[in-house]
């Protein structure tokens, strides 16, 4: 993750530099080298995604001229990609952003003992029909849609047992597949509420200036600018939807047609053209990516 960044541009070292210094400790070492059960671990994850994002955000800066303000509509992200949107847009310091990021992942794992949430995947069902099961499977339990990611892929969270009926009735309801996720803790449910309440309090810590452009935020699915807004919305998301669906809609309707997911990974790119017919989704995480977005600047 990011590695072939740091090796090629100071700009992304800068970033790396920072993420570690914030942290107190070589977070660098552990996305390079290992293991990977620490990197996966939640309060690890999360900054070190958020650290390649800005990283590559840096690069294409630096190399390309890139000026979010002068060449981007909206900034968005999913989930903990929101924080690096409003990083990338300025609202937020890197060095902020990385501690507060610590502290959504170490919130949302303590947040509920291990097994006893649980998230799955339900494909080929729109965000309706997903609802309705979710809200069939509670029987008293937790059980909700986690995250509309368009194309007929939404993911339900909530009390395991709850979650694994709602697998069980996708099935039965005519779901292309339903399975439960490899993931520590049930996110993006009302069982999260003791992580929003910490994210709360987080929040109220740092300075966040308005945006310089548009934050597309998960649980409004609508542009803001207005930092106590972003603020709320941000605590919100923790147990709320992430509205990736519309958020995409909303900015392919007001006329963006290009859209770049910046950092590690393509799953968001290839989102974008599930959802926004005839938009491009572009993935920019490598120099080889950096080199790409270059030359089709200069052309």
């Amino acid at each position: 993750m990011g590695r072939g960044l740091a090796d090629n541009f100071a700009a992304a070292r800068n970033v790396f530099d920072e993420v570690d210094e914030a942290l107190g400790e070589k977070l660098t070492a552990v996305m390079w080298d290992g293991p990977a059960d620490r990197l996966t671990l939640t309060e690890n994850a999360q900054p070190a995604l958020m650290a390649v994002s800005l990283a590559a955000l840096r690069v294409l800066e630096s190399e390309t001229g890139l000026d979010l303000r002068r060449d981007a509509a909206f900034v968005a992200g999913h989930s903990l990609g929101e924080y690096s949107a409003l990083a990338a847009a300025g609202s937020l310091t890197v060095s902020d952003t990385a501690r507060l990021l610590r502290t959504r992942g170490r919130a949302m794992q303590a947040a509920v003992p291990v097994g006893v949430g649980a998230m799955a995947a339900l494909l080929g069902l729109e965000f309706e029909p997903a609802v309705a099961i979710a809200a069939e499977a509670a029987q008293g339990q937790v059980c909700q849609a986690a995250n509309d990611n368009g194309g007929g892929q939404v993911v339900v969270s909530g009390d395991k047992a709850a979650v694994e009926r709602a697998v069980e009735i996708a099935k039965a309801k005519g779901a292309r597949r339903a399975m439960l996720l490899p993931v520590s803790a049930p996110f993006h449910c009302s069982l999260m509420q003791p992580a929003a309440d910490v994210m709360a309090d987080a929040l109220s810590k740092v300075t966040m200036k308005p945006p310089a452009v548009p934050l597309v935020a998960n649980v409004l699915a609508r542009a803001s600018s207005d930092p106590a807004e972003i603020m709320k919305s941000l605590v919100a998301q923790v147990t709320g939807t992430v509205r990736w669906r519309e958020s995409i809609a909303f900015m392919a309707n007001a006329g963006v047609d290009s859209f770049y997911e910046v950092g590690a990974g393509k799953v968001l790119s290839g989102l974008v053209k599930r959802i926004a017919a005839g938009a491009s989704g572009t993935a920019i995480g490598t120099p080889d990516d950096v080199a790409a977005f270059k030359a089709a600047r200069a052309t």
